[in-house]
């Protein structure tokens, strides 16, 4: 390889993981608890940094209640920009996330049903069933631990795994002892009796 050339083919390297990047942050949805900043060009008056509320929206001055959960900084600017062209002669508007607080709730694995404790704990790379439902306190003496399920929501559907928990806590059977994924939902139901 050339001197000359390698310096070009390292810039190309490093580029692709900043445009990766780049685009990933652009993807963002925002979620409810993240803090926004929204700037107006040469309208200092109506930027505002402010949480986005449990229903979704932020209150913007002039123009009142603006959808952000689900959205893209991008296009709450976008609704925003263009609802202040009844205000302002061509706005330009900036909408920045300041906070992103909203991924620690669903960075979350909850356990529910016959256990000590339900929780809600967070998630820690390499989690198990066993781990999540320790954390709960483990099962109680109504628990029909073969028969707890795991759910784990996708794109467009939710996936359920059988979970053995009595084979996993009596025999020691790791057989479904799943790791675990941000967001997870396990279950487990009582005897019936």
């Amino acid at each position: 390889m050339c001197g000359t050339c390698a310096p070009a083919a390292l810039g190309a390297q490093a580029a692709a993981p900043a445009a990766s990047a780049a685009s990933t942050a652009n993807d963002y949805r925002i979620g409810v608890d993240d803090v926004v900043q929204v700037s107006v060009w040469r309208n200092p008056d109506l930027g505002i940094t402010v949480p986005v509320r449990p229903d979704g929206k932020i209150s913007v001055p002039l123009i009142g209640d603006v959808a952000a959960g689900g959205r893209t900084a991008t296009e709450v600017a976008a609704d925003i920009q263009t609802r202040l062209t009844t205000y302002i002669r061509d706005p330009q508007v900036a909408v920045i996330l300041t906070e992103l607080r909203s991924h620690e709730y669903l960075s979350r694995v909850r356990v529910t049903g016959a256990v000590r404790q339900p929780v809600s704990i967070p998630y820690r790379q390499g989690m198990t069933v066993l781990d999540a439902v320790l954390a709960a306190g483990g099962t109680t003496e109504f628990a029909a631990g073969d028969r707890s399920h795991l759910y784990r929501k996708s794109d467009k559907d939710t996936k359920t795994m059988d979970v053995q928990l009595e084979r996993i806590l009596n025999r020691g059977d790791l057989t479904t002892n799943f790791t675990v994924s941000p967001g997870d939902v396990i279950t487990v139901p009582e005897r019936r009796l």
